[in-house]
């Protein structure tokens, strides 16, 4: 078996390159990344489309809920449409966070209208949110399950984990979660950049490369449920989940 054909062949077939875990500026208060700046800078490097997955947590004493949803909404639609202009497709995702522990979660497949239900949940907690908040058409998926910090969860209340975390601020004991995918046959695992900074050169470290572009966040989730894609690791890289 020719190994260079095949990687050539799977390539050309997974064309489409797609950032999974991103941040902008300023409603993720730890990236230093803007909307413009995040459209452009995936635009140079070639890829399809970038999915912004801004923190999403329990912020009353600062501001109302609708306040905060609409600035997180507000992020994203700047990045869409620098990424129109440019010819980049851009998805709303979110990176959530239950007030229980410092656990995140990316959810794929996500709307304005979920986030203000979603919000209201944050407080009770993950089990109580997988059994009481029905998402059929949307994935839930644990990030950096093994980074220092993070607590284990019942694996019966994921969709899937973020395998490779590639933030090269934090160890996310990338092996780890490997194995943790594995004993647990968590069959769906992403990878992503983790993209906040942009001096620290790790745009475009990971992307899911897929047969097709989806047309939206909920396209994007049924991608993930199908299995059908590819991972991308270093820029060269293939990892077939």
């Amino acid at each position: 078996m020719d190994l260079r054909k095949l990687k050539s062949n799977l390539l050309s077939k997974y064309k489409y390159q797609i950032e999974m875990h991103a941040h902008t500026y300023p409603v993720s208060g730890c990236s230093q990344v803007t909307p413009k700046e995040m459209a452009e800078t995936y635009k140079e490097l070639g890829y399809d489309a970038v999915a912004i997955t801004n923190h999403f947590m329990y912020q009353h004493e600062r501001s109302s809920k609708e306040e905060y949803i609409d600035a997180f909404i507000y992020d994203f639609e700047q990045t869409q449409k620098r990424g129109e202009e440019l010819g980049l497709k851009v998805y709303l995702g979110a990176e959530i966070r239950f007030t229980e522990n410092d656990n995140d979660y990316l959810i794929f497949g996500i709307n304005k209208k979920m986030l203000l239900e979603i919000y209201d949940l944050l407080p009770l907690g993950i089990e109580n949110f997988r059994k009481t908040y029905d998402m059929p058409d949307s994935v839930f998926i644990q990030a950096h399950p093994k980074r220092n910090g993070i607590q284990d969860v019942d694996a019966a209340l994921l969709d899937g984990i973020e395998v490779f975390n590639l933030h090269p601020g934090h160890n996310s004991k990338v092996g780890l979660a490997s194995v943790y995918a594995k004993e647990n046959n968590i069959s769906m695992i992403i990878a992503g950049s983790d993209f906040h900074h942009p001096n620290q050169s790790h745009e475009g470290v990971s992307a899911l490369r897929g047969a097709y572009l989806p047309e939206d966040s909920f396209e994007l989730a049924s991608l993930i449920k199908s299995g059908d894609y590819l991972l991308e690791i270093g820029r060269n890289n293939i990892v077939i989940p």
